[in-house]
């Protein structure tokens, strides 16, 4: 309890208004957040890669470690395909074109270039 001398004090201020009129209306404004669209980035299968070959470009390119490396070879050997990350278009052609620019198969004499790796819709495309 206060004591009667101590006046006490709103816990907001009050702005004063002028009578007879009425705040300021402020216009709607969308704040509604879209995420933004996903693709996939899919490394495709070929007969001019060792698994070696692929464990050290998965290593190099996205920091994956030799068993997480080999399992994605495996897939890649076994499905045809397999899907290295999914983020945004900017960021799967970024790593696209990383593992294009890692180069042929040293391992391999008919090893020409590196190894496909092509950017789809996260949305239709199988995995």
């Amino acid at each position: 309890m206060t004591s009667p001398r101590t006046p006490q004090t709103p816990a907001t201020p009050v702005t004063p208004r002028t009578p007879g009129t009425t705040p300021a209306v402020l216009p709607y404004e969308d704040t509604e957040v879209v995420p933004e669209h996903l693709c996939r980035l899919v490394l495709l299968d070929d007969n001019e890669h060792t698994y070696d070959y692929v464990i050290e470009m998965l290593g190099a390119v996205f920091g994956y470690g030799a068993e997480k490396a080999f399992a994605l070879a495996r897939l890649v050997d076994t499905q045809g395909r397999v899907t290295l990350m999914t983020a945004a278009r900017a960021d799967c052609e970024a790593k696209q074109s990383q593992v294009h620019a890692y180069g042929a198969d040293p391992r391999i004499s008919t090893s020409k270039g590196s190894m496909t790796a092509i950017v789809e819709d996260a949305g239709t495309a199988p995995a």
